[in-house]
């Protein structure tokens, strides 16, 4: 621990959080804004019904589910079993089906597969450090020619604009680190350490075009109101919409 920063672990740290979580997890107020996102997301992928859709850190399923019932096949991927446990319950509730796995987004075996690739709201995108580059790579590999990869990662613009006494930004690794508390089912607290990257605009492209994509977009965009807008200074993130060559 240095100035109150701590190295990323190097591994999927989610895996504890998400299983420590569970349900409690869309009690948070960023997940109540699911039927605007899809909303959202439907129009922008403009996907046939049957259309094969990737969603990394799919978590408990709330947009997984959501696309399945607009009639397109979904895949998810976690590193929380209790997440999936849930996906596939909330699935159920619906009246739809998607598949779900187990697995380390950086080890995602799929090969041209898939028509769209997802990662919202941090799924497995943002959160890896270094290796985020290596999420993106295998997205890529994911999808089909001419497909789309959408995801949203933290803003570097946000961040520096509104400082925050809890967090520590770590400019050299363009990192966030926190202490917090999260609940569990039963409502019970536990201490969690939280290592999120942020990114601008311009690194979200080159990124991109290094992991063999061409970036179309990047937009500012905030739980439950995605939009064509420029970043700016005030909204918490952002959403690169890129395309598979």
């Amino acid at each position: 621990m240095t100035n109150g920063f701590r190295a990323h672990p190097g591994r999927p740290y989610f895996t504890e959080l998400g299983n420590t979580l569970g349900d409690a997890y869309l009690r948070y107020d960023f997940t109540r804004g699911t039927e605007q996102e899809i909303e959202f997301l439907l129009a922008l992928l403009d996907l046939s019904p049957g259309a094969r859709v990737l969603d990394v850190g799919c978590g408990p399923g709330r947009h997984a589910a959501a696309l399945a019932a607009a009639g397109l096949r979904v895949t998810g991927v976690d590193v929380s079993p209790r997440f999936l446990e849930l996906a596939a319950s909330r699935c159920r509730d619906v009246g739809v089906g998607a598949a779900f796995f187990e697995c380390d987004a950086r080890q995602m075996p799929f090969d041209d597969e898939f028509d769209a690739v997802i990662a919202i709201c941090e799924g497995a995108f943002g959160v890896m450090g270094e290796d985020d580059a290596l999420v993106l790579r295998r997205m890529t590999e994911a999808v089909r020619r001419a497909g789309r990869v959408v995801l949203t990662a933290f803003s570097a613009l946000y961040e520096a604009r509104h400082p925050r006494e809890d967090a520590h930004f770590d400019l050299d690794t363009g990192i966030v680190y926190e202490r917090t508390t999260i609940k569990d089912e039963s409502g019970r607290d536990h201490p969690a350490e939280l290592w999120t990257s942020v990114y601008t605009p311009r690194e979200l492209r080159l990124l991109a075009i290094g992991c063999g994509l061409v970036p179309e977009n990047v937009w500012g965009v905030e739980p439950g109101d995605f939009g064509r807008r420029p970043p700016d200074f005030e909204r918490p993130e952002l959403m690169l919409v890129a395309r598979k060559p």
